[in-house]
């Protein structure tokens, strides 16, 4: 009579363990067959060369010392074959060579060596009384591959290499030769605590490079919030202090003709200029405030859509200056020359700063501003050259910080130009700039929107 049938119940455990066990099979598969940064070896990332050269080192004692070892205790005391016994104990012990730079791979070819070497000894002659399926200089060299592994692979392959040598010495119980010493059991166990104790002191390792990246990162948020910090401060001083008087000026200057009667044409004109000059300062002013309360507003073009100054403004400013009591003389192309926006800007900005100095520290010095463009089209030459100030005069400022001269030099690097400054013989001073007409489009793109005001 044939047996009962299984139950549909007893059928459908039986399918949900065998879909597990697939699974399982296939997990242990992936991880057994994906290796963590091949070819990246251990310690790479140390600084120290000593202990970057240390893993092959440890490598190479092993390798060397084991593998003779191995080939007398196979062959003289289990009684395997000269050959064979030569081919397994290099299969054993040269990969670890390898591991310290792919570690699973060389474990895929320590492994199967180890396996076929608990084959070839289970009918050799000098097995009995002695370990199976494991010797000892098997399990030496497993438990140093163990060490690499679990300082490179992650915990789910460490985990999947550990079972499967628990399941292979489970596999060899049964054929286990008479009076041999069983070593699969000492051997897993050895294993899992290399395995635990090795990924300890790597996710250790990763804990503390972590932490010390997040230290870098967060210095570097204090840095900047510091910087941003100190730009709200600046911006909060200038916009009390600096805009307060400007615009008081402003005020002052536009109410004067009707404050004041009696005021002759001259002087009606001369409060008129101020006021305007002031109010040129205070727009100017937005926008120095504007790029330092918001980074992002200067990203995006700057606070203002207003046009840049370019050399066809000149005139304008050399007027305000002659007002200022300095005689300058200006000297343009006679023909229109179309600028690239950052040369043309630039060009305005370093005769603005040169002026300004020259009315601080030479007043009154006669000025000549040429600016004029090569033969050839591929220049442009700004020109500024100033006399010693008059004798009676002294001088509004006796010393500079010379960020002046510092922001020429910048604006000139960004357009890859060249600036020449220096003083003359005769107590003067000349700056010439020589401004390409085609700069490169990376620096001219990131110098016009984040122009702010003059140097």
């Amino acid at each position: 009579m044939s047996g009962p049938s299984p139950t549909p119940a007893h059928e459908q455990t039986r399918q949900r363990l065998l879909r597990a066990a697939r699974q399982a099979l296939r997990v242990l598969a992936v991880e057994l067959g994906t290796p963590t940064e091949p070819g990246t070896p251990l310690f790479g990332s140390v600084q120290n060369p000593w202990l970057r050269r240390l893993p092959y080192l440890v490598a190479f004692g092993f390798a060397v010392s084991l593998l003779p070892t191995t080939i007398t205790i196979l062959g003289h005391d289990y009684g395997l074959n000269g050959g064979l016994a030569g081919a397994l104990a290099t299969a054993q012990t040269a990969p670890l060579l390898l591991a310290v730079t792919r570690p699973l791979q060389a474990w895929w070819v320590i492994f199967t060596a180890d396996i076929l070497c608990a084959l070839a000894l289970t009918g050799a002659d000098g097995v009995a009384g002695r370990a199976w399926p494991w010797p000892p200089m098997v399990i030496v060299g497993y438990l140093a591959l163990m060490v690499a592994l679990s300082l490179r692979e992650r915990s789910r392959t460490l985990i999947a290499v550990w079972l499967t040598t628990g399941v292979a010495g489970i596999l060899f119980e049964p054929r286990t030769p008479d009076r041999s010493v069983g070593t699969w059991v000492l051997l897993f166990v050895l294993t899992g605590v290399v395995l635990m104790m090795g990924a300890t002191l790597r996710e250790r390792g990763d804990a503390q490079r972590k932490l010390i990246e997040q230290e870098t990162i967060s210095e570097a948020e204090r840095a900047r919030r510091t910087l941003l910090e100190e730009r709200t401060r600046i911006a909060r001083e200038l916009h009390d202090v600096v805009a307060h008087h400007m615009s008081v000026i402003t005020v002052q200057a536009d109410s004067a003709p009707y404050r004041l009667s009696g005021l002759p044409r001259e002087a009606e004109e001369e409060f008129g200029s101020i006021a305007a000059t002031a109010r040129e300062s205070l727009a100017e002013m937005r926008r120095l405030l504007g790029v330092l309360r918001s980074e992002e507003t200067e990203r995006h073009g700057g606070p203002e859509k207003a046009p840049q100054p370019g050399i066809g403004m000149l005139p304008k400013l050399v007027e305000g200056t002659v007002r200022a009591g300095v005689p300058v003389e200006l000297s343009l192309p006679e023909d229109r020359v179309p600028l690239e926006p950052a040369v043309d800007l630039s060009a305005y900005r370093i005769v603005q700063e040169a002026l300004a100095n020259v009315v601080r520290h030479a007043p009154g010095a006669r000025t000549r501003v040429s600016v004029t463009t090569a033969a050839d089209g591929s220049r442009l030459t700004v020109l500024v050259v100033n006399s010693p100030p008059p004798a009676p005069s002294a001088p509004l400022e006796t010393t500079g910080t010379g960020h002046g001269l510092i922001g020429m030099r910048e604006r000139v690097r960004l357009v890859d130009g060249s600036l020449d400054t220096g003083p003359l013989p005769d107590g003067g001073f000349r700056v010439a700039a020589q401004l390409p007409l085609s700069p490169p489009p990376a620096p001219a793109a990131s110098l016009s929107p984040k122009d702010s005001g003059s140097v």
